[in-house]
């Protein structure tokens, strides 16, 4: 939450005098009739909820500004409240539908880029597990990259670059996690195919060093050695530092081989691109 959202709160806290029976009262907070009562007054009572730990409670109390006072100023900032407050309750479904909803009503709107980054949080909050569906993750990017993209100086672009990183990584190690049970119990060709993907669609990621290794690993149990010393080749340029090249290394010379650009296979052209710097 920005400093902006925390001030908002902040200054509701403010009115924790004014609004003292409420407290005083007891039960008199559920038995209140909110038709009765002023949009603002609901408001501050929902700040209220969301600052003293109960985001439940905060998001119905900012949904009902919503409904009973639909085209109101404190309906527009209820929404985007009642967004983050499903937000911090780990109600993403509901997080995403007041975003959503945010975004459509209000897209000029000052806290459009705010809402487009809580829908992204909503999703991305849940890839914390690379054994879990990636569906997840694909639409963490794409809000993530909506955000980038539409609202490139907010305050919430360079977060969610980062965070965009780092889902576009989670999805590199799930690739990985696959081959390398592939690999384990002997099915080359899948792992293959695993690494290959990691190599060329994730190549910016942490994972590729590792990737090019196990490319070598399974071409050479494979006898395929032009393709092993060539993924070796382009290992060893791009991380020679690595201890996966060391790997790697010592995979080839054990059986005689160096890394070497060979044959006319996948890898020798990421070869002629990465190392030759030749694209054509």
């Amino acid at each position: 939450m920005t400093a902006r959202h925390l001030l908002r709160i902040g200054k509701s806290l403010a009115t924790l005098t004014l609004l003292g029976f409420l407290g005083a009262c007891g039960g008199a907070n559920d038995t209140l009739v909110l038709e009765d009562t002023a949009p603002e007054t609901i408001y501050q009572r929902a700040e209220l909820k969301l600052a003293s730990g109960d985001p439940d409670d905060a998001a119905v109390l900012f949904a009902e500004i919503e409904r009973l006072y639909p085209y109101s100023d404190f309906a527009k900032r209820g929404l985007i409240m009642q967004a983050f407050s499903y937000y911090k309750d780990r109600d993403y479904e509901n997080a995403r539908a007041a975003a959503q909803r945010f975004i459509d009503f209000y897209p000029a709107d000052e806290d459009a880029a705010y809402a487009q980054y809580l829908l992204a949080l909503s999703y991305y909050d849940q890839i914390d597990q690379v054994g879990r569906d990636q569906g997840l993750t694909f639409q963490a990017l794409q809000s993530l990259r909506t955000v980038i993209e539409q609202y490139p100086d907010s305050e919430y672009a360079r977060s969610s670059i980062l965070k965009f990183d780092l889902a576009f990584d989670h999805l590199a190690a799930k690739e990985m996690e696959i081959g390398r049970y592939y690999l384990k119990r002997g099915h080359y060709p899948a792992a293959i195919n695993r690494f290959r993907t990691v190599v060329e669609e994730f190549q910016t990621t942490t994972h590729t060093p590792e990737a090019l290794m196990r490319l070598v690993e399974a071409y050479l149990s494979l006898g395929l050695t032009d393709e092993a010393q060539t993924a070796a080749a382009i290992l060893g340029y791009n991380f020679q530092s690595s201890p996966f090249y060391d790997d790697a290394y010592r995979q080839l010379t054990g059986r005689g081989l160096a890394p070497e650009a060979k044959g006319t296979s996948w890898l020798r052209d990421i070869y002629r691109r990465t190392v030759q710097g030749r694209w054509l």
